[in-house]
C-alpha cells in the first residue's frame, strides 16, 4: 500500500521472525534487558499530573503530535487551574472514567479556544511505522509510530482507542471537544471511537486509581449525586512542578530492535504457561512499554 510512511524494515517481517533461533524470552524479560538506546525520555512539558482527593496521583502523557490544538488547550487549562476542585463525574463499567473541571467555573479562561476543529487523524508524512501485518477490523493497517498505537489508511494516521488512552469528551457536534472534559478507557478497547473523538494522550501510571472507583448509577455511568463524585485536588504539567517533584518516564522506541523482539514475544508466547502461541497480536494487546526514569 503506497503511502508517505517511513516503514521500519524489520517491522514488515514481524510475524516472519519465527525464523529466528528459538528463545525462551518473554515480553517482560525483553523489556528488562532492553539497552538504554531502546528508550526515550518523555519531556516534562508532555506530562500532566492529576492528583485526586486521596493523594492518589495519575500521570498522563500528552500527544501534541496527534492533537496539537487540543493539547494546547489542556496545557492552558492546567495553567489556569481548571481541574482544581473538579470531579470525576463518570465511571462506566468496561468503558471509560471521565472527569471535568470545577463546576463553579462559568467561563473558559481567555487562553483556551472554545471551538476546535476535529483532530481525529493527521497526515502520515514524516512518521515511521512499525506495522502489524495482521488484519484489523477498524483500519487497513495498524502498528506503532513515535511510541503510540495507531491505525492508518495509507494516507492518514490516528491514535487507537486502547486501554488507558485519554480522549477529549464532546457533545454531538464534532467541534465541541475542547479538552475541558477528559476520559480514559478502562475496558476493552472501544475502537469504534477511532476517528470520532480526539485522543490526546495516555495514562502512564495511576491507572488503578481510575479503574477501581465505584461505577456510576446514572445513564452511561454518570454519577447522579455530588456524594458519588471523586474530587480532584489539582492538575499540573510536570514542568510546572518543582524539579524534585516531577515524575520522569521513558517510553520504548517503537522503531528499535528491542520493541520488534517484544512484539514477536507478545505474538508468540513461550512462557511455560502457554500451550499454543497465538501467532498474532492486536495493536491494543501490545502496550508500548514505559517505565519510570532515573534521569535528572
Amino acid at each position: 500500500m503506497p503511502d508517505c510512511f517511513t516503514r521500519i524494515a524489520f517491522g514488515l517481517g514481524l510475524f516472519a521472525l519465527s525464523t529466528l533461533p528459538a528463545r525462551a524470552e518473554t515480553p517482560t524479560s525483553i523489556v528488562k534487558q532492553a539497552p538504554s538506546s531502546a528508550w526515550q525520555e518523555i519531556q516534562s512539558q508532555d506530562l500532566l499530573v492529576l492528583t485526586l482527593y486521596n493523594n492518589r496521583v495519575v500521570v498522563i502523557q500528552l500527544a501534541p503530535a496527534f492533537a496539537p490544538r487540543h493539547v494546547q488547550n489542556i496545557v492552558a487549562l492546567s495553567k489556569a487551574r481548571w481541574w482544581d476542585g473538579g470531579d470525576i463525574t463518570r465511571v462506566q463499567d468496561g468503558y471509560v472514567t471521565q472527569w471535568a473541571g470545577n463546576p463553579s467555573r462559568k467561563a473558559l479562561p481567555a487562553t483556551v479556544e472554545a471551538v476546535l476543529p476535529p483532530e481525529y487523524e493527521r497526515s502520515d508524512t514524516g512518521l515511521s511505522l512499525t506495522p502489524l501485518n495482521r488484519p484489523d477490523a477498524y483500519a487497513a493497517q495498524t502498528g506503532f509510530t513515535s511510541g503510540w498505537p495507531v491505525g492508518t489508511d495509507g494516507h492518514t494516521v490516528w491514535l487507537a482507542h486502547c486501554y488507558g488512552m485519554v480522549g477529549a469528551g464532546r457533545d454531538m457536534p464534532p467541534n465541541t471537544g475542547d479538552g475541558t472534559e477528559l476520559y480514559t478507557v478502562i475496558g476493552q478497547a472501544p475502537r469504534q471511537l477511532d476517528r470520532n473523538i480526539a485522543l490526546v494522550g495516555r495514562v502512564l501510571s495511576g491507572m488503578d486509581a481510575l479503574t477501581a472507583l465505584p461505577r456510576g448509577t446514572g445513564d452511561m455511568g454518570f454519577y447522579r449525586t455530588p456524594a458519588e463524585f471523586t474530587s480532584i485536588q489539582s492538575a499540573r504539567l510536570a514542568i510546572d512542578l518543582p524539579s524534585s517533584a516531577r515524575p520522569r518516564f521513558e517510553v520504548m522506541k517503537t522503531d528499535s530492535p528491542s520493541f520488534i523482539q517484544y512484539l514477536h514475544a507478545r505474538a508468540n508466547r513461550t512462557d511455560p504457561f502457554y500451550v499454543r502461541p497465538a501467532g498474532g497480536v492486536d495493536v491494543c494487546n501490545a502496550p508500548v512499554p514505559t517505565r519510570p526514569s532515573s534521569q535528572n
